[in-house]
């Protein structure tokens, strides 16, 4: 079985650019080598002559055809009627992401 040291833990969170005490490295290690553990059981388990499962409530979709219902349907013009910010029939917003 594969097992994953602190110092990997470590690597891997350099690689996603988080921040983490040696006290979390441990935890984690343990944590992920828990979570080995028991994906390694699951390859034990004799499965010869078992159907695949894949949906067990027994429910199923209940589909419909995709129509457009004009009368639910705003024109432009009514979608921007609220709006305080447009510009050439397009919803003008704030910029929410910035570098840093």
């Amino acid at each position: 079985m594969t097992t994953i040291s602190t110092s990997t833990v470590k690597h891997i969170s350099k690689l996603a650019k988080i921040p983490i005490t040696e006290k979390e490295e441990n935890e984690l290690a343990k944590g992920f080598n828990k979570a080995l553990e028991v994906i390694d059981s699951l390859f034990k388990v004799n499965i010869v002559g078992i159907e695949p499962t894949h949906q067990v409530t027994g429910l199923e979709n209940i589909l419909r055809e995709d129509k457009v219902d004009e009368k639910k349907i705003f024109t432009q013009e009514q979608a921007l009627s609220n709006t305080k910010k447009k510009h050439n029939g397009y919803f003008v917003v704030d910029q929410i992401l910035a570098e840093d």
